[in-house]
């Protein structure tokens, strides 16, 4: 099966109808009735029911065309990726990172890795937290962590890149954006938002609050969720510094803890290009420039 034979079976799905699948794909009726037919064949099972209304999908056709419809929109980026790669590129290396946020400076450091490895693109892919799947099968050339939570794999070498701090954030008419610091105490009273995949360092201290004052709490699912529920004013939340993303809609207001994120790259010890060597140092050398006047 082609890419265009995927093409044909996922608008004769979309329409139902040879005649106006045909037009949109710009191709002859007896053309798509004689490929849908080779598919069938090759597949060993029917895709549609055929009938004077049309056509429709099979219960089998169905569930194929439910993962057709991923495999074509994945097979439709990898070919617009080596498109891109093959006109301009000699090499790739991909970073895998939970948010933009977490290396804030990144568009920084492609720019000046750019005036000496024209030719080289840098290509973020963005993960969820704790998931490393895609670095540890070798999909992924560098990945962002925190607290050493790779120290221990295999193969493996963690650069420092900057300690982030836990933060309070609340809306800036609140009357604690007006703190230069919070406390435990300040939080007396109100609604804190917890969960939304919050590291076990925020959770440890999610949980002391909470049973340590008068306070109540809502579960957030993210930290998306938990910055829209600020602005709706449901609550407050206690997050890691590196979700800063400078936007300046809300407080962001320094935590007296002792929880801290040390904030890694981590790396495959097998990879010796000088090219990934000098994208780690151009990162290092900005967050070191820049670390006393960011919100981390």
């Amino acid at each position: 099966m082609n890419t265009k034979q995927i093409d044909y079976i996922l608008e004769l799905a979309q329409t139902q109808n040879f005649n106006r699948a045909s037009e949109n794909l710009f191709i002859a009726q007896s053309t798509l009735t004689y490929q849908i037919k080779e598919v069938e064949n090759e597949l060993g099972f029917k895709l549609f029911e055929r009938s004077g209304k049309g056509a429709t999908l099979t219960p089998a056709g169905r569930q194929f065309c439910t993962t057709l419809r991923t495999v074509r929109e994945q097979l439709k980026k990898a070919i617009e990726q080596a498109q891109n790669f093959s006109k301009k590129y000699s090499d790739n290396i991909i970073i895998g990172l939970p948010t933009r946020s977490c290396i804030y400076f990144l568009p920084e450091a492609i720019k000046k890795f750019k005036e000496k490895y024209p030719n080289i693109l840098i290509t973020p892919i963005f993960n969820d937290f704790y998931h490393p799947e895609e670095f540890l099968k070798g999909n992924q050339d560098i990945f962002f962590t925190f607290d050493n939570e790779m120290k221990h794999v295999p193969d493996t070498k963690l650069f420092p890149l900057y300690t982030s701090k836990i933060y309070l954030i609340c809306k800036k008419d609140d009357p604690l954006a007006k703190n230069k610091a919070a406390k435990i105490e300040d939080l007396r009273g109100r609604v804190l938002m917890v969960g939304g995949g919050s590291p076990p360092q925020l959770r440890k201290l999610q949980q002391e609050i909470i049973t340590s004052i008068d306070i109540d709490y809502f579960n957030s699912e993210n930290h998306d969720t938990t910055l829209i529920n600020i602005a709706s004013d449901r609550g407050i939340c206690l997050t890691p510094g590196f979700f800063q993303d400078y936007a300046e809609q809300f407080a962001w207001i320094p935590f007296e803890c002792e929880e801290k994120f040390d904030c890694y790259l981590c790396v495959h010890t097998y990879d010796k290009r000088e090219s990934l060597k000098e994208f780690i140092n151009i990162l290092q050398k900005i967050y070191m420039a820049k670390n006393k006047i960011l919100n981390l």
